[in-house]
This record gives structure tokens, C-alpha cells and sequence, in this order.
């Protein structure tokens, strides 16, 4: 039996109560949940609360706290409620307009780089299906003397893109284009190209989380009916863009990365890398472009 919560809005009561309405919800983790949203009420952070427990909290503050409550026990996802995510170094705005950058995404960067390490020889970098611009400002904070293009389908996302560009002081150095994949850039343009496209089979969006399903784009989710609709659309048209060098990073999905890498042969690209999530999923493809020096560093002879 679930032990009851004391009366009262003391801060410890009110986070005995928003466990017990986030666990009835099917929110995992509910206790930690309710103490992010208390701390994003409150203003405070969420770790001092454990020691606040006997803290009175005003009933405004109180009545804040219950509203946000509401709406993450309505499966909202948190980083919607707070308006924001981190991701990689970075603090990013995100809305229902971008996925939720995740995690496993930030396995990417880490294969760019341990492929491309010398900060100085990635120049041009882009972006496919930017949603938020999490990956290539993730990218462009760590190779300092890159431009880039973030490309997206979708005004609302790039809107989000412009703005954390601007509040992560990269907007310089970033460029935004409505486009559909790789149709904008030029040839032989990119060294380091990025990109997590929708690779969830469409009979499968039903079964995802009702954050995921009911509150972030489906067009950055569906990837058709068997999940690789993307792929067959974006891996022919790399080895154009790729400059010599060049390398291609893409997200999979979970027992995806084998078809992925059979298309990218198709395509005329090799893989220089398969890297795992913390999961151990394989979770980053890397390609490079045999007619234009797979593995040499970008920007060699």
C-alpha cells in the first residue's frame, strides 16, 4: 500500500504528492519528476529540495507547482513544460515544433570527433532534419572555425533553430534553410555532415510513449513503413555533397545499422564507423566517400 502524503504545502508534502499523481499517471521515475517540476515552480534547483523537505512553499508557488503537475501527468514531456533541453555543452529551447534531443544523439558527435579530431580541419558543416539545430550547434561549438547549414522542412523548426543559434552565441556561424535533405548544398561542399532522420516503421508510432506519440512532430518520426524511408532518400545524394574527405554521420534506429550501411554501399559510400549509444546500441553510421579519399583528414590533397 502507497504511504499517504502528509497535508499541507510544505515542500516535502507537495513532493510526496507529485510522486504519487505522476506514478498513478505511468510516469516513471515520479519522484524525481515531481522535484524537476517543484524546482522549475519554485526557481530553485531541483537537487536543494531534498534537504528542504520541512521548507514551507507559498500557496502561489504551491498552486504553480499543481498546474505543471497536471500537465506532465498528462504525459506532456517535461522538456516541453520547461521549455527547454540540454544537449551535448549546450542549453536548447525546444517546443512541439523539434523532437526532444536526446542522449543517444549525442553519440554523433562523439563519432565526428574521434573520426575528424583536429578542431581546425572542419570547415563546412551540415545538418539534415535540424529540428532544434541541437546537432549542428553541438558541432560548430566544438570545431570553432566551421560555418554551417542547418535544413529542415519545417518553419516552426527552424524557428526554434534561429533561436538557439542566437542564445548560444553560434548564430554567426549557422545558417538556416528550409529544404528537403540535401537538395540545398552544393557539391563537394560538406566535411562533416550530420543527421537523425525519422526511422520509427509507421506501425510502430503507436506503441512509442505517449510523450513521444501524442507530443513531438510525426514527421520527424515516421520513417515509413519499414523505417528506412529516409535513408533511401538522403544516402544517394552524400557522395555529391561530400567534399574530399568528407564524412557523413547518421542516426539509427535499434537493429537498423546493418540495411543502413547496405544502402550507403549502394550509394558508393564506406563505413568508417559504427559506434554504440551508452546503451550499447549501435547508434551512430559513419560514411565516407570512396571516390573522394574515405578516412583522409578533410581538406587533404
Amino acid at each position: 500500500m502507497a504511504q499517504a502524503c502528509a497535508a499541507g504545502t510544505t515542500i516535502g508534502a507537495l513532493l510526496c504528492e507529485g510522486g504519487a499523481v505522476l506514478r498513478a499517471a505511468g510516469v516513471e521515475d515520479a519522484r524525481r519528476e515531481a522535484r524537476l517540476l517543484l524546482g522549475l515552480a519554485l526557481g530553485r534547483d531541483a537537487a536543494s529540495l531534498i534537504a528542504a523537505a520541512r521548507d514551507p512553499v507559498a500557496e502561489a508557488d504551491a498552486a504553480r507547482f499543481r498546474a505543471l503537475l497536471r500537465r506532465r501527468a498528462a504525459r506532456e514531456p517535461f522538456a516541453h513544460i520547461a521549455g527547454r533541453r540540454g544537449f551535448w555543452t549546450l542549453e536548447l529551447a525546444v517546443s512541439p515544433a523539434v523532437l526532444v534531443p536526446r542522449p543517444e544523439t549525442e553519440t554523433l558527435i562523439e563519432a565526428a570527433l574521434a573520426l575528424r579530431p583536429d578542431r581546425t580541419a572542419v570547415r563546412r558543416i551540415a545538418d539534415l532534419g535540424t529540428g532544434s539545430g541541437a546537432l549542428l550547434l553541438a558541432a560548430l561549438s566544438e570545431y570553432p572555425g566551421a560555418i554551417g547549414v542547418g535544413v529542415d522542412r519545417s518553419l516552426a523548426a527552424l524557428a526554434v533553430a534561429r533561436r538557439n543559434a542566437l542564445a548560444t552565441g553560434l548564430a554567426a556561424r549557422a545558417l538556416f534553410v528550409q529544404a528537403d535533405w540535401s537538395s540545398a548544398l552544393a557539391p563537394a561542399s560538406i566535411d562533416l555532415l550530420l543527421c537523425n532522420p525519422p526511422y520509427v516503421p509507421t506501425g510502430e508510432i503507436a506503441l512509442l510513449a505517449p510523450e513521444v506519440r501524442d507530443h513531438e512532430p510525426r514527421a520527424a518520426l515516421d520513417g515509413g513503413a519499414d523505417g528506412m524511408a529516409a535513408y533511401r532518400a538522403l544516402l544517394p545524394d552524400l557522395s555529391r555533397v561530400l567534399a574530399l574527405g568528407g564524412v557523413a554521420i547518421l542516426e539509427v534506429g535499434a537493429g537498423q545499422a546493418e540495411a543502413v550501411a547496405g544502402l550507403g554501399a549502394a550509394s558508393g559510400l564506406a563505413v568508417l564507423e559504427m559506434r554504440q549509444d551508452l546503451g550499447g546500441i549501435p547508434r551512430a553510421l559513419a560514411f565516407g566517400n570512396a571516390e573522394k579519399g574515405v578516412g583522409a583528414p578533410a581538406g587533404s590533397d
